[in-house]
């Protein structure tokens, strides 16, 4: 079964160099995170310092290409960061990159290397199709604050992932919802990789490249399909 991805013209308008690639697999086996995973993270973080070569995330041009449309929909890149530039900051402080479960290490392995956002969603919490728009204000979104679950609702025109149940991402790429994340016992998994011009949609496409040969080294025997990029240029 493929999982469908869509993109609102609005959002089309409002990023017209805005490129994704997706990676659906299904028999992955997932689990805590390990030794080989750890190590990925770390790897990661030094090609992220020689990528940066001593500049700040934010300097990089792709990252400062997402700052410039977050700003555009309206929300304040400094607080909410996309996803590629918060794993950054994580991977250059002391604390180093957080060690999460299996697949989602892999997939941060490659978002931190190649300063691409990556997102993981199991395939199998989706329901119906995922969609990729601008918030009315209404969508709800469910998550966890204090312990106890509870539902936001985004601010209208905010770019949001969404399915039929609701929204699965807000701010673009900035905070995914409990309710599709990627667990221990997820078997099944769709992996977004997204990238804004001036990133040429070769690197964007080498990372998922990259992301797939983890997926299929770390679950042998799964069924792992790369979808060609899909650009809204």
């Amino acid at each position: 079964m493929t999982l469908t991805l869509t993109v609102s013209d609005e959002v089309r308008a409002l990023a017209p160099g805005f490129t994704h690639v997706a990676i659906e697999a299904h028999g992955l086996v997932n689990g805590p995170s390990r030794e080989a995973g750890s190590a990925l993270l770390d790897d990661a973080a030094r090609r992220l310092a020689v990528r940066l070569d001593g500049r700040a995330p934010h300097e990089d041009p792709h990252m400062a290409a997402w700052r410039e449309t977050y700003t555009a929909f309206g929300s304040k890149p400094s607080r909410t960061r996309n996803s590629a530039e918060a794993l950054a900051k994580r991977a250059l402080s002391e604390a180093g990159l957080p060690r999460i479960n299996l697949l989602v290490d892999l997939y941060n392995a490659v978002s931190v290397a190649h300063l691409i956002p990556v997102g993981g969603e199991d395939a199998d919490r989706i329901e119906g199709g995922m969609r990729l728009i601008r918030a009315t204000g209404e969508e709800d979104f469910v998550t966890v604050a204090g312990g106890e679950e509870t539902v936001e609702h985004p601010d209208a025109g905010e770019v949001v992932w969404r399915d039929d149940a609701g929204v699965t991402c807000r701010r673009w790429n900035w905070r995914q919802g409990p309710r599709t994340r990627l667990t221990e016992r997820t078997t099944s998994g769709i992996f977004l990789l997204e990238s804004l011009a001036p990133m040429p949609v070769a690197e964007v496409t080498a990372a998922a490249a990259e992301l797939a040969e983890l997926l299929a080294k770390f679950s042998p025997g799964a069924d792992i399909a790369v979808r060609a990029p899909e650009s809204s240029a």
